[in-house]
């Protein structure tokens, strides 16, 4: 059995979807959760949120951090990163700060890395600039 990379001790995970369980609805969440099972519906929270490899997601994803093994198919919004580890496959689009792809990971999609938002600046243009 292949460990993640990402070290989470077991006393740190607030909940636990195992094998061959499954939900269906809106899953919001705070601290660390791992999904081995199936969810279908939405994932909302600022934390860190890890699909092992057993794991499937048919969900739009809304959280701070993902480290997935397994599939996700749907939308991710990360504010701070996602992993993409080798026996992964992700069908859809991901938005984040930080994107890591392991060789042998699967990802069908589109990302778009945001920048932080800038708020008006001091003529209430919006911080941007064109040409």
């Amino acid at each position: 059995m292949r460990k993640d990379r990402t070290a989470v001790q077991p006393a740190e995970i607030k909940a636990f979807l195992g094998e061959g369980t499954e939900f269906k609805g809106v899953l919001s969440f705070q601290g660390t959760v791992r999904v081995d099972g199936h969810v279908e519906g939405e994932v909302v929270g600022d934390d860190l949120l890890i699909v092992g490899e057993p794991g499937f997601l048919k969900a739009e994803v809304e959280v701070g951090t993902v480290v997935n093994s397994g599939r996700i198919v749907g939308n991710i919004r990360a504010k701070k990163r996602v992993e993409l580890l080798t026996s992964c496959v992700v069908s859809g689009n991901i938005t984040t700060p930080s994107l890591v792809i392991a060789e042998g990971a699967v990802f069908n999609g589109t990302c778009l890395m945001a920048e932080p938002e800038v708020g008006p600046g001091p003529e209430g243009e919006g911080g941007g600039s064109a040409g």
